[in-house]
């Protein structure tokens, strides 16, 4: 099975939130694939709360651990399609495009792509 991260997901792992920072630590073996829109969020993220310097090196994780999926312009066309059908941020129509075009299972507690019935396979870590 294949899996997709998004940026819920990865900001639990780094915080350590459980249940889903030991499920997300599980997933890495396998090289789960994500957006690097999403990543973009976890390092703006990451910047806001802990500095420049630790965005940085959580971005450099990233690229170590997981397989980061370009932003193409089909990848963007795609995410706008999700985007257009669902009420949900466009970084997160970003996440479910990026599950879709892989055939992976989208790995998330984010309620706004758990709630928004895409047709994209999910799993929960709430």
């Amino acid at each position: 099975m294949r899996w997709c991260l998004d940026s819920w997901a990865v900001l639990r792992w780094l915080e350590g939130g459980e249940p889903a920072a030991s499920r997300v630590q599980d997933m890495m073996a396998s090289r789960p694939i994500m957006s690097w829109i999403n990543a973009g969020e976890v390092y703006y993220l990451s910047w806001r709360s802990g500095g420049r310097e630790l965005a940085g090196s959580i971005v450099d994780e990233l690229r170590r651990t997981l397989v980061l999926d370009a932003a193409s312009p089909e990848r963007v066309v795609q995410a706008a399609a999700v985007k257009a059908e669902h009420p949900m941020a466009f970084a997160d129509a970003f996440a479910v495009a990026t599950a879709k075009a892989h055939d992976a299972v989208l790995v998330t507690g984010d309620p706004e792509i758990l709630d928004a019935g895409t047709g994209c396979a999910t799993e929960d870590l709430r």
